[in-house]
């Protein structure tokens, strides 16, 4: 770990790279989205082999949630970049004869990223492609959690970013804390609330603005679809949710499943039989599903199955290798809603399913407990719908699917109250590492004399028409025609 003292240096050497105008012009950020983009091509084997080492994922896998999405969010920004770049022209009140307003994008300056080690290279890129697109220079924390992977970032990235705006930074919690207490101009962390809270606390310090992405427990509310066919998506996109996504190690993955009693043991047995044609009669050998990313999480998720009431509900699955840090598909059957499972983010392939009398009352369900990342509602009826857009709340709502909401770069992506502050992805990552400057620019030939002391009853009277916009009773009063209305 370098001291403190050499850290300070370096990040003063950046800022003061940044001052310079460095990264402000738009050639250099494309050519650093460029070559990110380069990077993503050259070095796709290599990132394959990383993943594989640190959370066991398949080449496809990696390529479906992190290399290929980075491409197409890098793609994007690059297609875009002039046009977020450009002022916006404001638009003013005819009073304001002679005056022009825009808003002007600029580089917030020094930032950093601390990201996650479920995806751990879309989560440490992803920010970046904004943070850069946006003209600032960045120091990366990669999570030590997902050690090839860091290593990997550390040592490719300098060969295709500019090493005097972009810094990785690798080490753990002590790493971190050391990081947090410097002076930034932003910081975009994800990972738990836990650790967010820390975050937060320490950029108070120097009332440094920060994005938290967190997580919680986002729920998917499954209605008694009558039609064969959408009970089958459905259930198949729910299960690829929980399972083939980091083996529901993401902070997106559906959490429990919400459905009406009279639905259950039909749901279960659909699932049941989606998980053979998913992953096979064995999961483990069929390298579909990613393992437990080490034996701190392993045991965590062992501990909550081991809760008596919980081992109790089980209805499939439940075996667990810990040599191999995997666990099979697990599906639980209305657990307590008290246990440890059902109060915290599971963050592994244990999938809770809660029954209610009515599929309307996932709405009080939700509605007390903390406000989730994301809500899954699978249904055709319209009017639910509407009452989960309108009654719920949560970082997005996605219907008849789930997680795909995170490719969409025309979407923010960022949660809401214990799930997390702020947004990125597409312009709302650049916009995150931007500061929306308004400039107004005026003439000297026009001016309003009203403006100035000494004040009488005439200028209150000039001033109650002009903010009323009411030019008819401004020139009316100039005219003598309207009285002045007293105090």
């Amino acid at each position: 770990m370098e001291t403190p003292g050499d850290l300070e240096v370096q990040l003063e050497g950046m800022r003061e790279y940044y001052r310079n105008g460095n990264t402000r012009g738009a050639s250099w950020r494309k050519s650093q989205l460029r070559g990110l983009c380069r990077l993503l091509k050259e070095r796709e084997a290599e990132m394959n082999a990383a993943l594989e080492c640190d959370l066991g994922k398949h080449p496809v896998e990696s390529y479906r949630d992190e290399i290929g999405s980075l491409i197409k969010s890098v793609n994007y920004a690059l297609g875009c970049l002039k046009g977020w770049m450009s002022a916006e022209k404001a638009r003013l009140p005819l009073a304001a004869a002679l005056t022009t307003a825009e808003i002007i994008p600029e580089p917030l300056g020094l930032v950093l990223i601390i990201s996650s080690w479920n995806f751990p290279f879309g989560l440490s890129l992803e920010p970046l492609i904004g943070a850069l697109a946006a003209g600032n220079v960045v120091v990366l924390k990669p999570s030590e959690v997902a050690p090839r992977c860091s290593s990997l970032l550390a040592d490719v990235l300098p060969a295709y970013l500019d090493p005097k705006a972009v810094k990785v930074v690798e080490g753990g919690p002590a790493v971190s804390e050391q990081l947090i207490q410097q002076k930034w101009d932003k910081i975009l962390f994800t990972g738990s609330a836990r650790v967010g809270r820390m975050v937060m606390a320490a950029a108070a310090n120097h009332l440094t603005p920060v994005t938290l992405e967190l997580g919680g427990k986002c729920p998917a509310v499954l209605d008694s679809l009558s039609n064969s066919w959408a009970r089958k998506v459905a259930v198949q996109r729910i299960l690829g949710s929980k399972f083939s996504a980091c083996a529901g190690q993401a902070c997106i993955a559906i959490d429990y499943v919400l459905v009406e009693t009279k639905f259950s043991s039909t749901l279960l047995e659909l699932m049941k039989v989606w998980i053979g044609k998913m992953l096979g009669e064995n999961p483990r050998e069929s390298r579909s599903m990613a393992r437990i990313v080490n034996k701190n999480h392993f045991s965590r998720l062992k501990t909550l199955l081991e809760d008596p009431n919980v081992k109790a509900s089980i209805v499939y699955g439940g075996s667990m290798d810990e040599n191999s840090l995997f666990i099979e598909p697990t599906i639980l059957l209305d657990p307590p809603l008290e246990s440890d499972l059902m109060q915290d983010e599971i963050f592994g392939p244990l999938l809770p399913i809660i029954t209610l009398k009515k599929i309307e009352d996932s709405i009080n369900f939700i509605n007390s407990r903390p406000k989730p990342l994301a809500i899954y509602a699978f249904t055709h009826n319209d009017s639910l719908r509407k009452r989960m857009v309108a009654e719920t709340s949560s970082g997005s709502v996605t219907f008849n699917d789930a997680m795909i909401q995170y490719m969409a770069d025309t979407l923010p992506f960022g949660g809401i109250g214990e799930s997390g502050m702020g947004n990125y992805h597409g312009k709302f990552s650049f916009d995150t590492f931007s500061h929306h400057k308004a400039v107004l620019r005026r003439s000297f030939l026009v001016d309003f004399w009203f403006r100035f002391p000494p004040w009488n009853d005439h200028k209150l009277q000039l001033f109650r028409s002009m903010y009323l916009f009411d030019y008819l009773g401004v020139l009316l009063t100039v005219l003598g025609l309207r009285k002045s209305k007293q105090g």
